[in-house]
């Protein structure tokens, strides 16, 4: 079941999910003309332990769910809290995985996610970060985070014995992380992980930032023995030109306060990167991905461009790959209030746009029914 991540709604206690249900998700499934529609749940750290601690409000939320034709095959554990502050940028790699209320939140998660899946459903995802940030990230940190990819694994083994069904840890690498491209994250995992339990989540925007091969990333991660619980459908920046002072004038205006913006220009020898823009070290002598979840039917302002070619390819060959592990799938454009005026238009609309998109742009997927 395609779905869309509600991390784009800043409602962090139950009150507001139920209400952001009502205002998007059951319009968007409507205009969709879907009989149900998928959602990939945010939940902020402290309404997850409130849930994890009520197990009558989860049977309840579920059924709020079932009502309104929604269904939830997973949780976004990235984002601890305040997602959708005034400003977030590095605040949302905290806690790291380092550091115990990461566990805590991410077994939280796990619990809430068991109670909300449909009987049909074969396998509960939780996305997660990359274990932090990479500057300051030390080896006794690095030794913390493998401490508590045990307690997770076996705290999900325990969750699968006594539910019948898998919820299992999908780690997203990102640009500027201690795992920053899929290479790094195999590498990390496959020597401390059971693949049943943890494994990846592909996000097509950050894959694109890095210049990565769409076709080798994607097999690289069967090669090391793991597997893609998760992908979330995105999009980033293309600038051709950055020396262009029209490409300039256009990229600043994605330049905002809330989000970090990580950059990544190819280079002769290297991919060159800074942490966010404007990005004034970087040489501009070859082309820039830029780390800004753009809308995936959205087509920018010339002399910019977007990655949904990377987008299409990632997708095919995820299905080539796992052919019969089909992963979640998600549209995470969560950016759509901090983008350029001219580019917003009503959530409902543009949520029902992206969707759209990937049903027509992406074969093996579908709107309504499980797979």
């Amino acid at each position: 079941m395609l779905s869309y991540c509600t991390n784009v709604h800043p409602a962090e206690d139950l009150r507001g999910v139920l209400a952001q249900f009502d205002r998007y998700a059951v319009p968007v499934r409507e205009r969709l003309g879907a009989d149900r529609l998928g959602l990939g749940l945010w939940l902020a750290a402290d309404l997850a332990r409130e849930l994890a601690e009520d197990p009558a409000a989860v049977k309840s939320l579920r059924a709020e769910l079932l009502a309104r034709g929604l269904s939830v095959l997973s949780l976004n554990a990235f984002p601890h809290r305040g997602f959708h502050d005034e400003v977030v940028k590095h605040s949302v790699y905290r806690p790291t995985w380092a550091e115990p209320a990461r566990l805590r939140y991410t077994e939280d998660c796990a619990v809430v996610l068991s109670g909300l899946l449909d009987d049909d459903v074969e396998f509960g995802s939780i996305s997660t970060l990359p274990l932090g940030w990479r500057t300051g990230w030390t080896a006794v940190d690095d030794d913390r985070a493998t401490a508590a990819f045990e307690d997770a694994q076996e705290f999900l083994a325990d969750l699968r014995d006594r539910t019948g069904r898998p919820i299992c840890l999908a780690v997203e690498p990102e640009p500027g992380c201690v795992l920053d491209e899929l290479p790094d994250t195999t590498r990390w995992l496959r020597a401390r992980v059971d693949p049943d339990l943890v494994g990846l989540c592909l996000d097509t925007c950050h894959l694109a930032v890095g210049f990565a091969e769409p076709e080798r990333a994607v097999s690289g991660i069967a090669e090391a023995g793991l597997r893609v619980f998760k992908v979330q459908i995105s999009a980033a920046l293309h600038v051709a030109d950055p020396a262009d002072p029209a490409a300039g004038a256009a990229l600043a205006e994605f330049a905002e306060a809330r989000y970090l913006h990580q950059v990544r220009e190819l280079g002769a020898d290297r991919v060159r990167f800074a942490d966010d823009l404007p990005a004034p070290d970087l040489p501009r002598r070859g082309p820039w991905r830029v780390h800004v979840h753009v809308p995936l039917h959205l087509v920018p302002d010339g002399p910019l461009a977007t990655t949904t070619e990377v987008t299409r390819r990632a997708l095919a060959e995820v299905d080539r790959v796992f052919p019969d592990r089909p992963p979640h799938r998600e549209v995470e454009t969560y950016t759509w209030s901090v983008l350029p005026n001219r580019h917003r238009q009503d959530l409902v609309r543009g949520i029902a746009a992206e969707l759209s998109w990937v049903r027509d742009n992406a074969l093996a997927m579908h709107i309504g029914g499980a797979r």
